[in-house]
């Protein structure tokens, strides 16, 4: 049996840091501390038999249709597609998939009706008969025409006979329980009179007459249609008419049949003169000034209704008049004198009437219309004057809006779809058909898994889908428009590139907490919506909060210039918060304004998700803000962290301020594992001091600022003066010259142009809470010296890995952006030599690198909402091949470690005075004493070629694993499968590992 390789294989050691590989980067030497166990163990139970790919189903509209089917009996649907696969429909629920072996394009379906079988004509002229009465459709004959090419088909209801048209005009005919040709075969010379000088084209038309299914009625393109009596072997009569048949339908009782003709127009014949047409209509060639016809487009299909208690339904696609440009493609009601049309978003591809009888010979009464269009499936009802349309209960739509983004989610709170669907079901559309779905055919088994399961689409217009997944069809929860939150942008005033500008409210990652029901939404224009849930109805301002996050690497100074200037900030200085759109900005040169406008009243929404913080980058010096790459959010801290290609920033969404703005250089400290040589001086453009004013946009006048101001004389407030009159001026921004930072409640935020003050005036000096512990002076942080990359060779340094898929990236380039690539909050060791967990942020960029950066976060509700959340100076922990995809914390048993979470509440609910609302938090306490992180952890990391398993606090690398050298992931997630966990991932080259 082959030994299935897996991530966390190596875990079964004695020996942290010894025999797995010692670990890649210097500052994750580990050995064994007091608090390390003597031995992991963690028990492997996954083996290769765990894992088998099964197709199960595919969910949306099938690409490029092309055919249509339907049984009336069984009342099932299939639909043909251009790539060769089929689509079978029954009641909500109903979904099955095949596919032929080859991609040849389906041509038509033909229902075996009653019987479960269904026979397919595809492109390559092979028919195939296809049994449904299996779990998994399976073609059981095929037959292929060699010398000819299959045009249509045709079979009668209950007949054992297939009649196969060709381009050549012959007709064939097919037992359909041997599936070979019957010898039989009515040749299109025999078909029309010697006399016709032309050969009349290919068929396009098959059926057999009501009155006598011994006759078969033969449509060429020409306009020629022709009776054949299959017994006697000869033609019973000819028509001729001099424009091109589309289609062929017949009245129930067999003395009538109608035509429709590439003119525009509709002929209806009777069998007693077939000389000339009984009746020719033009349903939309209005007649002009001069007494012509106006000329119109081919009608493609018709179809003639019988109804005992009404006049008869004819029904057509297209026919409508050439001059009208721009109309959209329509289908034709025509009841008695009434003409409806029926206007559709897509082209039509087909369409048939269903009917209450499987027989043609009885009258038809038909109560509904399938059409199936490019992009969109819907059913029309016939029985009301107004025909509606059904509300369609697949899940068609999609990619109504293209999909830009998506997430799943398993093992839900089981109170969570029916909640959505509730809240959901209040916004629906009206105007739908009363009635239910026709399409009731199948049984539908519910799976054997019962979890919940959830999958979010974003779109490109900004929309937000929840889908119900845990059946076998995907059900729509609830619908969000984040487009909402933004007032609506004259043409031109979107303020980004064109990708922006085609898509300004474009969704590009989600982030949500099922648990808490906070839900956040990354989007195209830089922005950050932060969502929570409510029951109720609420009328309540944005509150939006601007951040200057830019990494501008021309404006350096070299060290010299400055080296007696204090760099703090003044009076007035830029801070990464900024107060209104616009503010700063310079005549033609945007700068401090963001992308969207914010909507600034205050805004009714409806119950389920209402907006409440608004997080928007800034265009800085005429660029547009980075996009950003990485989110995430925790519940039980209240925080939001997010970055992007210039660097990190952590926003406080309870207090509503920013915590941390900082470029991705200045998260290393002094331990940054890149040697980035320094660049020559430059001319200074600006003084120090106005240079200095530019705040913490600028990597390099920060780390100025932290050089020259030592990180513990601002922690322990000394008695000069002059720290202490800065301490207490700071605002939280011009904190992060230390590597703490602190969120004081006077922190003005803008909810449009009005700010919001928040909590009591005043700045307060950092103090510190109960049971948070005083952060050590960060490594050497007073004597750091950071000098800016430049281009030098690849074997200047042993430990780096290039990042990138092209040779032509410079590493100027490369190094220069190194992107914030992944983000996780939890409960870890912010430094090797904490005895208890505290609340980390683990941060993963593009060149490889991983950061830990520890938080004090306060516990009592009253403290969290007052009391700053205090940052501690981060330091790398690990140097891996490829840009860090995705980051997890493990117990010393090998089970996933849930995060710390806050349980929901409604925060428009009343309030009950007996019982105040209190935020309940769950895995987050004073010191974190979950049982599966008292004695440390494990974290799994995975990168674009590796994956490593760290144990904490010592850092030691446990295990290596290279994961793929020819190709790279580009999805990675550590899951639980059979109760055991696995790390599982997505690659490049289409190869999913395990």
């Amino acid at each position: 049996m082959k030994k299935f390789r897996k991530v966390l294989d190596g875990l079964t050691t004695s020996s942290p840091g010894g025999t797995l590989g010692s670990p890649s980067y210097s500052s994750a030497a580990g050995t064994p501390t007091a608090s390390t166990p003597r031995e992991i163990d963690v028990q492997e139970t996954l083996v290769s038999e765990n894992f088998q790919l099964c197709k199960t189903v595919r969910h949306g509209f099938p690409y490029q249709p092309t055919a249509l089917a339907f049984d009336p009996v069984q009342k099932i649907v299939a639909i043909g597609s251009r790539t060769g696969g089929v689509r079978i429909l029954g009641r909500p629920g109903v979904d099955c998939y095949c596919h032929h072996e080859t991609t040849a394009a389906v041509l038509q379906l033909q229902f075996l009706i009653n019987e479960g079988a269904l026979v397919t004509a595809c492109a390559d002229d092979t028919l195939h008969l296809w049994n449904l009465r299996q779990r998994r459709p399976a073609i059981l004959h095929s037959l292929k025409f060699n010398r000819e090419r299959i045009t249509f088909c045709h079979l009668p209801f209950q007949s054992k006979w297939l009649y196969v048209g060709t381009e050549r005009g012959n007709t064939h005919i097919v037992n359909i329980e041997s599936f070979v040709l019957s010898g039989y075969v009515i040749m299109w010379n025999k078909a029309i009179e010697l006399c016709t000088k032309t050969h009349p084209g290919p068929v396009v038309h098959l059926s057999d007459s009501p009155k006598d299914e011994g006759k078969l009625l033969i449509g060429f393109e020409s306009g020629t249609v022709v009776q054949w009596d299959l017994r006697m072997k000869k033609v019973d009569f000819r028509i001729y008419y001099d424009e091109a048949i589309h289609s062929v339908s017949w009245h129930h009782e067999g003395k009538q049949f109608m035509c429709s003709h590439s003119d525009g127009s509709l002929t209806l014949w009777n069998q007693r003169n077939t000389a000339r047409p009984f009746q020719i209509t033009f349903p939309h060639g209005k007649i002009q000034k001069d007494g012509r016809k106006e000329s119109c487009k081919p009608i493609l299909k018709v179809e003639y209704k019988t109804s005992r208690n009404s006049e008869p339904f004819v029904i057509f696609s297209g026919g409508l008049s050439y001059d009208k440009a721009g109309r959209r493609p329509t289908l034709t009601i025509m009841h008695g004198k009434a003409i409806t049309v029926l206007e559709m978003d897509h082209p039509i591809v087909e369409f048939m009437v269903l009917c209450e009888t499987p027989y043609n010979n009885e009258v038809q009464e038909p109560y509904a219309v399938v059409v199936l269009l490019e992009k969109d499936f819907i059913v029309v009802d016939l029985t009301q004057s107004n025909f509606p349309i059904f509300e369609n209960p697949y899940p068609m739509d999609i990619h109504e809006s293209p999909v830009t983004c998506t997430a799943y989610f398993a093992d839900c709170p089981p109170d969570i779809i029916p909640i959505l669907y509730s809240i959901g079901a209040k916004h629906k559309k009206t105007g739908f058909s009363q009635k239910e779905w026709p399409i009731t055919g199948g049984t539908w088994n519910v799976g054997s898994q019962t979890y919940p399961e959830i999958i979010i689409t974003g779109h490109a217009d900004g929309s937000i889908k929840f889908w119900d997944a845990s059946a076998i069809t995907l059900q729509m929860l609830y619908k969000l428009k984040t487009s909402k939150v933004f007032e609506k942008p004259k043409p031109g005033e979107v303020r980004g590139g064109d990708l922006v500008e085609e898509d300004p409210y474009a969704v590009q990652m989600v982030s949500w907490c099922p648990q808490s029901r906070i839900f956040c939404v990354v989007g195209i224009s830089a922005h950050i919506i932060l969502y929570r849930f409510s029951k109720y109805e609420a009328n309540t301002p944005i509150v939006s909060l601007e951040v200057r996050l830019q990494c501008d690497t021309e404006e350096v100074l070299s060290p010299s210039e400055t080296e007696n200037q204090p760099c703090f900030p003044e009076p007035g200085s830029h801070s990464p918060v900024q107060a209104s759109p616009g503010s700063g900005a310079s005549e033609g040169v945007k700068d401090s304004i963001p992308c969207l406008k914010v909507k600034e009243r205050p805004v009714r929404v409806p119950p389920g998700y209402q907006a409440e913080l608004v997080v928007q980058l800034l265009w800085v010096d005429g660029e547009p803000p980075g996009q950003i790459t990485s989110l995430d959010i925790n519940s039980a801290y209240g925080l939001l962290a997010f970055g992007n290609s210039n660097g990190l920033a952590v926003v406080d969404y309870l207090q509503k301020t920013l915590l941390l703005c900082l470029s991705t250089l200045d998260l290393y400290g002094a331990a940054d594992p890149y040697q980035r040589l320094t660049r020559s001086p430059r001319k200074n453009r600006q003084s120090t001091s106005d240079f200095c004013m530019r705040g913490l946009s600028s990597f390099y006048s920060d780390s100025k600022k932290r050089i020259r101001t030592s990180y513990q004389s601002l922690t322990e407030l000394s008695d000069n003066q002059q720290s202490v009159d800065m301490e207490r001026s700071k605002s939280p921004t011009s904190d992060h010259v230390n590597g703490h930072c602190t969120s004081p409640t006077s922190q003005p935020c803008s909810a449009g142009k009005p700010r919001i003050p928040i909590g009591p005036e005043g700045s307060r000096l950092t103090r510190r809470g109960p049971g948070r512990p005083p952060f050590r002076k960060a490594q050497s942080a007073a004597c750091m010296e950071i000098s800016l990359p430049v281009s030098h060779t690849e074997g200047s340094r042993e430990n780096s890995f290039s990042r990138s898929r092209s040779s032509s990236v410079s590493s100027i380039d490369r190094e220069t952006k190194e992107a914030v690539t992944t983000l996780q909050f939890g409960e870890s060791y912010g430094r090797k030599g904490d005895a208890q967990p505290t609340p980390c942020l683990w941060v993963g960029t593009s060149l490889g690198v991983v950061l830990l950066i520890p938080m004090s976060v306060p516990t009592e509700e009253e403290e969290r909402l007052e009391e700053p959340v205090t940052i501690g100076p981060g330091g790398a922990v690990l140097l891996m091949k490829g840009s860090i995809l995705r980051l997890a914390f493990l117990d010393l048993a090998g089970a996933i470690i849930p995060g710390p979470h806050e349980v929901w509440r409604d925060p428009n609910g009343p309030e009950d005075p007996d019982r105040p609302r209190r935020r309940k938090l769950i895995n987050f306490s004073p010191w974190s004493s979950q049982d599966g992180c008292a004695e440390g952890h494990l974290a799994v990391v995975c990168s674009e070629r590796q994956a490593k398993v760290l144990l904490m606090p010592s850092q030691a690398c446990l295990f290596v694993h290279n994961i793929t050298e020819s190709s790279f992931v580009l999805r990675a997630d550590v899951v639980t499968a059979c109760n055991s966990v696995c790390l599982a991932c997505f690659c490049a080259n289409g190869h999913i590992m395990t």
